[in-house]
């Protein structure tokens, strides 16, 4: 079972990856253009990285919108799909 606090790290790496890519979680959840289940999962398949850190760097080096994930990113499909479904909306 995995941490409170690590759990929380990795919400935490979630959102800023999307932000990072230029989704808003938030706003596709309210307006229904995702699960709510889509959250806690892409939060597990994150704590189940083996290198955090690599991509905690690859988040603060960032100054402007990356087109996509890294390669490595357990939630790449998801935040791909995710991005399709933002510039959609446009």
């Amino acid at each position: 079972m995995q941490s409170q606090e690590k759990l929380k790290h990795h919400a935490d790496l979630v959102d800023r990856m999307a932000t990072a890519i230029g989704v808003d979680l938030e706003d596709l959840l309210f307006r229904g253009q995702m699960s709510p289940s889509d959250v806690p999962d892409a939060v597990l398949r994150c704590a189940a990285c083996s290198d955090p850190v690599h991509c905690n760097a690859w988040m603060n080096r960032r100054d402007t919108l990356a087109d996509a994930t890294p390669g490595y990113c357990r939630n790449a499909d998801l935040m791909a799909t995710l991005r399709e479904k933002t510039s959609v909306r446009g």
